[in-house]
């Protein structure tokens, strides 16, 4: 086995070109300057910044990037060996990797005989030529010349004598670092390990990994091959990329440094890991996986009693690193299956000083199983759950009084959309207040008509906004008579809070999670002022 404390790692993101090959991501320049930004920020060694002769935008951003100045990071142009039977001086591929004007380049090559005959139709010794041709004439131009051999494990295992024929081209042109490349995805990790193992006992030159996930082992297969001795590894923020995605930086980075003792960012940078991948979500559009091992928000989750009373003794009895390392935080759910633990975690991250044995504690936990059995769930509403707290606690103050409200959803002309409106008749400090709104929907509506009610006398809430609304048929088989579960996420420029309601009234549920946003509002407002008066 090599010995894995011996070699440092140098880190490859190719998000910006292989990543946004991925269905439902496009990224328009600015973006793209802004993620090479922010990978510089991250210390990712190589930014592979795309394809200058394939299209456009890239051509684009690389002239973008010449004013940008990169600390840690150098930028990457892509592309691939030189066509058959056209010298690589002429090579118009080759001619605008040159024209990107960046220090290092990366081509890739065919190494499987399947591809040279099949898909390029040339002979086995011309792709050997076009191999070397490209990369010397590269070599003698620019500083680093990288050689991505495509497809390589699955031209090994056809002709391991071919493949390695292949590699040695580019090694012999000069390349300063071969990347075997798992372009299919379909190696694992054994395989891997005793392929590289070969390679090494062949080549010279320094080798790397870019691996795909379609067997979802592209991260376990760069680690396999980091631990027999790569020292360069290739994959994107977030996995994202074409099919089933590319190896995932935000799980290599991590298990390199704190599991491998393998230094690539250091560890002040790699606090740095879950924000980076947060912005690349972002910026992508896309729907923060929470599931995501060391970034996401439930890598560090915690739900049932006997986990939390473990953690709350010593992290490390359910935590296999200290989420702070990777810039995450540890977190405790509420639900059915929460023990005083639980509550009590929660009860200190509010502020409140509850004991085990106290009828406060009985009473909210209680309260949660039989709130939960209805269809309430507070893992994603934790504003509705510190709520509840304090209505255990007799603490929960009352704004308003609800007098009544009515809602209209009208539609006279087909093909037209309905009107909406909601009346709504509120009493606040023994006034009342008798308004309507109009809407895009019935819960658009009500909505607005509930903060515009208000706000005469609660003028911080025309600071919230509805962010996110999320209706859930629970199962019951009712059809449309079935019970629905509405989670509202709202924010005011500063925190974000989410709260629930549930009833067989899609309505009602709405109102239900609706007041929480509100009221949990003005009570954060209140206990900001106590704070202040205190200091």
């Amino acid at each position: 086995m090599a010995d894995r404390r011996r070699h440092t790692v140098e880190l490859y993101d190719t998000t910006l070109r292989d990543g946004t090959q991925a269905e439902d991501i496009s990224f328009s320049v600015e973006d793209k300057v802004r993620i090479a930004r922010a990978l510089d920020r991250l210390g990712i060694h190589y930014i592979e910044g795309g394809w200058p002769g394939s299209n456009p935008r890239d051509i684009e951003f690389f002239k973008a990037m010449r004013s940008e100045k990169l600390f840690a990071s150098r930028l990457v142009a892509f592309g691939s060996t030189r066509k058959a039977r056209t010298a690589v001086k002429d090579d118009q591929n080759i001619k605008e990797l040159l024209k990107a004007r960046t220090a290092c380049v990366t081509i890739f090559g065919k190494s499987w005989k399947l591809h040279v005959t099949k898909a390029l139709r040339v002979s086995l010794d011309e792709n050997i030529e076009m191999i070397h041709d490209s990369v010397g004439y590269l070599k003698k131009r620019v500083e680093k010349v990288f050689y991505d051999a495509e497809h390589f494990f699955d031209g090994y295992k056809e002709d391991p004598d071919y493949a390695l024929k292949t590699l040695r081209a580019a090694e012999d042109a000069g390349a300063d670092c071969i990347v075997l490349c798992d372009t299919n995805g379909g190696a694992l990790p054994f395989d891997v390990e005793d392929i590289v193992r070969e390679v090494r006992r062949t080549l010279s030159a320094p080798i790397g990994i870019h691996a795909h996930n379609d067997s979802a082992t592209a991260v376990a297969n760069s680690l396999a091959a980091v631990k027999e001795g790569a020292v360069h590894v290739q994959g994107t923020i977030n996995g994202f990329g074409e099919r089933c995605g590319n190896a995932d930086l935000t799980s290599i980075i991590p298990a390199l440094e704190l599991k491998m003792g393998i230094r690539c960012l250091g560890r002040a940078r790699l606090k740095r890991l879950r924000e980076t991948s947060r912005f690349l979500y972002e910026l992508a559009n896309l729907t923060h996986f929470k599931h995501q091992p060391y970034v996401g928000e439930s890598a560090f989750a915690h739900k049932g009693g006997i986990h939390v009373s473990a953690v709350l003794k010593s992290p490390e009895t359910y935590e296999h690193i200290r989420p702070e390392l990777v810039g995450n935080h540890q977190r405790v759910l509420v639900s059915d299956l929460s023990g005083r633990s639980n509550i009590l975690y929660k009860a200190e991250e509010y502020g409140l000083d509850l004991e085990s044995d106290s009828p406060v504690l009985r009473k909210v936990l209680s309260d949660l199983k039989k709130l939960e059995h209805q269809g309430f769930q507070y893992e994603g509403a934790e504003a509705s759950f510190e709520l509840l707290i304090q209505k255990a606690l007799k603490r929960k103050e009352k704004y308003f009084k609800l007098l009544g409200f009515r809602v209209i959803d009208e539609k006279t002309v087909e093909g037209r959309e309905p009107y909406t409106e909601a009346t709504i008749k509120l009493e606040v400090n023994n006034l009342v207040e008798h308004t309507a709104a109009e809407g895009n929907g019935p819960v658009n509506a009500l909505d607005k008509a509930l903060r515009k009610a208000l706000e005469r006398f609660y003028p911080s809430l025309k600071k919230v906004r509805l962010l996110d609304f999320k209706v859930r048929v629970l199962a019951g088989g009712a059809g449309t008579a079935s019970k629905v579960r509405v989670l509202v996420e709202s924010g005011d420029g500063v925190d974000k809070w989410g709260t629930v309601g549930v009833s067989e009234n899609v309505i009602e549920a709405s109102w239900q999670a609706l007041v929480d946003s509100l009221e949990y509002k003005l009570f954060k407002d209140k206990k900001k002022k106590k704070k202040k008066k205190r200091g």
